[in-house]
């Protein structure tokens, strides 16, 4: 059985499609970063308050196969309709879609 840190360190990930400020790029991902990390280090800047997992102000909607570290803020219906707090996210699919403006 794996357990969850082994998990987010099988990340497959290369690269994220992320959708912000009316733009799409195409960033590359470094094993171990959350979504929010990855966009940072590109140089983005989506919104963010807690970094915790708790406020959901890094909302977005996510297509692709992710798992989330820790979700104070979402149900379980969000969560299957695709919505991941990028502050909590780790991709593991080769690539994944993430998109801040779709509401």
């Amino acid at each position: 059985m794996q357990t969850e840190p082994e998990r987010f360190e099988r990340s497959e990930t290369e690269w994220i499609v992320i959708r912000l400020d009316g733009r799409k790029q195409r960033i590359p991902y470094t094993r171990g970063d959350t979504i929010l990390d990855a966009a940072r280090r590109a140089g983005l800047k989506p919104p963010s308050q807690c970094e915790a997992g708790n406020c959901a102000t890094c909302l977005a909607h996510l297509e692709g196969v992710a798992a989330m570290r820790v979700n104070n803020a979402l149900g379980a219906d969000e969560v299957e309709q695709g919505w991941v707090l990028t502050c909590q996210t780790i991709p593991l699919s080769r690539e994944v879609t993430v998109d801040y403006e779709r509401f």
